[in-house]
């Protein structure tokens, strides 16, 4: 398929051509789920895409072939004097280069390509947006036109992805967040740091208490570390070689230069060093809801998704070499049942190995491999192998979540450090007297509130389960003959913290219903004569409807169980 993406990559430019004569051309690659071209001198909206789109199935039913031949670097040269991006291309590019010829368009590429365009079916793909891109992802370079197309086998394929989209589309983050009040981003605050509004927020804090409570009880201690650090404490550590383009300009303050803290871990290991180490203290676990900077180009950033200020569930364990191995299984164990209490049941699991730089010697690379492998193995736990796909510290495991589209969204990572024990020159006295040093295990549960939030609001639809839902019951009252019973079910549901809010507008019953709904509040009691009667309550559950008429403590009892059991 990727073949047949990156032809239809050549089509649309060679279609492009057609209809824009003057246009200069950058690069086309096929993509997931279809492909790009980006153009220079082409000023188009998202309604030329369908004339653009015709163009290419024009060229699609004749048989033109994508015939490569190798040529001179001078002959390229000379062949696309007209295209400035082409010739920028080439300075990079090897004496001999290659080039594509379909029909009268010619395209520096090295392939591979279909044999002819007749391959492509011709209702398997669609343009489907435009976007701007920097020449070689470079803001210092030209902004060209970015055409994205999405491309399948067949047009049933097609069909069912955008299908797909559609569902994706009502479940974005970015729009439930605006809907249901629960985070903003405001340009003038800065891009890439969101605002929690109060719903947000107080979703954020039941997430927040509940990790706490159960990191606690698995024996965490609990760090405040600074928001800003000398720049030496990362240039120790070797995140500000590895890094550097990720983080942001040092602050200089009175004689020295600081940093917005990018990661936690230095704090971390300089309050283990505050004082002398003894085996018998071991394993130390600290934990910490630490908040980090950093740089992520403007381009990249999506809601609460990619940010570049964001909290991070972050841990650090440090143990003695014989207790790495049960450490390592409690933590998987952990991370597995935590995302399951929040409604995540389909994982995918990756053991990441060496990346072709990195620190630490071979042996303890080996070492620390086999010892993630054997406790997956003993988990049994299926896995896949991400070679070369650990950090530079060390290798990892990384557990990836499946939403209820399917998508995979990484959260649970557990990664050796063979770098900052060394860097920083951790130890422990062991039982014979003799100073040793420790492993060090990196570890993240959630990854960041941030983007835990917003895989959270897309999974559910924004329609939380009722432990985590901001309102967990809404009163309604009929008229405002109804009013002061609605005060006394209220008051009760407070008085039972269960989280309610009373709709007193002068609105119709069906509107104040409705607004309750839109909001995805779980239950909703509708008081009226009936209700104020007999003392009950009318209950409506989201998803099921109206489920009958209750007495007021059976259905606060229904709501505690549903809170109890995180349902």
């Amino acid at each position: 398929m990727e073949k047949k993406r990156h032809s239809l990559a050549h089509v649309l430019a060679f279609a492009v051509k057609n209809l824009y004569p003057d246009v200069k051309f950058g690069m086309g690659p096929a993509i997931e789920n279809g492909f790009y071209y980006d153009f220079g001198n082409l000023k188009i909206s998202d309604s030329d895409l369908p004339k653009i789109e015709k163009e290419m199935k024009k060229i699609i039913a004749k048989d033109i072939l994508f015939e490569k031949s190798d040529i001179s670097n001078q002959e390229a040269k000379d062949l696309f004097k007209d295209q400035p991006y082409k010739l920028d291309l080439l300075k990079e590019l090897p004496e001999t280069v290659s080039v594509y010829k379909s029909g009268d368009f010619r395209d520096l590429c090295s392939g591979p390509h279909i044999k002819s365009v007749k391959e492509i079916a011709q209702n398997s793909f669609r343009l489907s947006r435009i976007a701007g891109a920097y020449w070689k992802g470079d803001e210092k370079n030209p902004m060209l036109t970015r055409i994205y197309g999405l491309a399948f086998e067949n047009e049933n394929a097609l069909n069912d992805f955008l299908k797909f989209q559609e569902e994706a589309e009502k479940r974005d983050h970015r729009k439930l967040g605006a809907q249901l009040d629960l985070f903003t981003i405001d340009e003038e605050t800065g891009q890439g740091l969101p605002l929690w509004l109060p719903k947000g927020a107080l979703i954020r804090r039941l997430i927040e208490n509940y990790l706490y409570n159960e990191l606690t009880a698995e024996g965490y201690n609990w760090l405040y570390t600074p928001h800003i650090g000398k720049l030496n404490l990362w240039k120790t550590s070797g995140h500000w070689n590895f890094y550097k383009e990720n983080l942001y300009s040092p602050i200089q303050i009175d004689e020295e230069q600081y940093l917005l803290k990018p990661m936690n871990c230095p704090f971390h290991l300089k309050a283990y060093n505050s004082k002398k180490r003894s085996y018998k203290e071991l394993p130390i676990k600290y934990a910490e809801f630490g908040t980090v900077y950093r740089y992520e180009r403007s381009g990249t950033l999506h809601g609460l998704t990619r940010v570049r200020g964001f909290t991070q569930d972050d841990a650090h364990l440090i143990c003695a070499s014989e207790q790495m191995p049960k450490e390592l299984e409690k933590l998987v164990k952990h991370g597995i049942k935590i995302l399951k209490n929040f409604g995540f049941k389909e994982f995918n699991i990756y053991l990441s190995t060496r990346p072709e730089v990195s620190a630490g010697t071979d042996e303890g690379w080996e070492k620390a491999t086999e010892t993630l492998k054997q406790v997956l193995n003993k988990l049994k736990l299926k896995f896949q192998v991400d070679q070369g796909g650990g950090v530079f510290y060390g290798p990892k495991i990384d557990i990836k979540i499946k939403d209820s589209l399917g998508r995979e969204w990484q959260c649970t990572t557990v990664q050796f450090d063979f770098n900052l024990p060394e860097k920083f020159k951790i130890r422990y006295v062991d039982k014979d007297g003799q100073e040793k040093e420790p492993f060090m295990i990196h570890r993240a549960l959630l990854g960041s509130f941030e983007r835990f939030f917003g895989v959270l609001i897309e999974h559910f639809t924004g329609a939380f389960p009722v432990w985590l839902s901001p309102v967990q019951a809404s009163v309604i009252p009929i008229s405002k003959k109804h009013l002061k019973y609605a005060k006394d079910i209220y008051k009760k549901l407070q008085e039972n913290e269960i989280r309610a809010e009373i709709f007193q507008e002068n609105e119709t019953v069906g509107k104040k219903i409705r607004a309750a709904e839109m909001q995805k509040i779980p239950y909703i009691f509708i008081i009226g004569d009936k209700e104020q009667k007999k003392g009950t309550v009318s209950v409506r559950q989201r998803k099921k409807g109206d489920i009958g008429n209750f007495k007021l403590k059976k259905a606060i009892e229904k709501i505690l169980e549903d809170i109890e059991k995180r349902k």
